[in-house]
């Protein structure tokens, strides 16, 4: 293998990724034609698509290239997940500067490759571009299997919010990282590779979800996402979310209240739902506060009042961590 990306050339260096990938049934057709072919037997198609820019999305100097594609594919299967449906498949877009060292993308493909394994999905194909600035461009595909999509805009008032994920970790591991360490490991690496739980959104779609979406912008964020869509309003018990002990102590260590990590930190991609309050839920869902008729409050309250801190990812803004 040539020394950089340039050296390698494009041919060379797609012949490079493609020939790490392994595949699944649902693959009719992989990389190396014009488009690939996935099976869809709902005969409807899931599809979610994000981009991760370096300097805004990763740092190389955090996150090694395997790591980098870890996150982006979680990402975007937990989409696929959040929908109620299965993840099939995943399409990747790389712009990629000409003396990067071929390490870095096929090191990405390692991790794209191994994520989509764990979510029981495949690379089936993408793009190499040249460029100034690594941009990783993810599409991820997903199968229904005969349920109905989940959406954000279905729940009613006297409905539970439960979540099944962690919270809060990511953005507790982004301060560690800012601040020059890499311990805890536990939240350093939470935030560098999310484990979203992918099996948990088909498994609520089939208990009955009435709405639900990943946690990627933060959890007040978030659920005020699915407030706006169904008309509600929803409030929070901050009294039922667990804050681990070492998470207080990185609080503490960086003057933070660890709340604030809990429900606005982004990208731990958390599952959070909506149910009808009659749903016997199993024990990885934790009831975290309901669903209730809108009022002159926001549409997403903590203990009943408004959340006055700010937090949540704006990708037109700034990340509060």
């Amino acid at each position: 293998m040539k020394g950089t990306v340039g050296e390698l050339g494009e041919f060379g260096l797609i012949r490079e990724l493609t020939s790490r990938l392994t595949t699944t049934p649902a693959v009719r057709v992989g990389p190396g034609d014009d488009a690939a072919v996935v099976a869809a037997p709902d005969r409807r198609v899931v599809a979610s698509t994000d981009i991760l820019l370096e300097g805004r999305h990763f740092r190389r100097d955090w996150s090694t290239a395997y790591d980098v594609g870890r996150k982006a594919a979680a990402q975007n299967l937990a989409d696929i997940a959040a929908m109620g449906a299965v993840p099939t498949a995943l399409l990747l877009g790389l712009v990629v500067p000409a003396e990067l060292p071929v390490t870095w993308p096929t090191e990405l493909m390692d991790g794209l490759r191994d994520e989509c394994q764990v979510a029981g999905a495949s690379v089936v194909g993408g793009d190499v571009v040249r460029g100034d600035t690594i941009t990783v461009s993810i599409t991820a595909l997903g199968d229904l299997r005969n349920q109905e999509p989940v959406t954000r805009a279905g729940a009613r008032p006297g409905d539970l919010v439960a979540v099944t994920g962690w919270l809060g970790w990511s953005a507790a591991g982004y301060a560690v990282l800012s601040r020059g360490f890499r311990s805890p490991r536990a939240f350093v690496e939470a935030h560098r590779r999310p484990e979203p739980p992918y099996h948990a959104g088909p498994a609520a779609a089939a208990l009955g979800a009435t709405a639900m979406c990943d946690v990627s912008d933060g959890l007040i964020a978030d659920l005020g996402h699915i407030a706006e869509a169904s008309k509600v309003r929803i409030d929070i018990r901050s009294g039922a979310i667990d804050v681990p002990s070492q998470m207080n102590d990185i609080g503490q260590a960086v003057g933070v209240d660890p709340l604030q990590w809990v429900l606005t930190g982004g990208e731990d991609h958390a599952i959070v739902a909506t149910f009808p309050p009659d749903v016997k839920l199993p024990a990885r869902w934790k009831v975290i506060g309901e669903v209730l008729n809108p009022s002159a409050l926001p549409q997403v309250t903590v203990d009943g009042a408004p959340w006055t801190s700010k937090g949540g990812w704006d990708h037109f803004g700034d990340i509060e961590s």
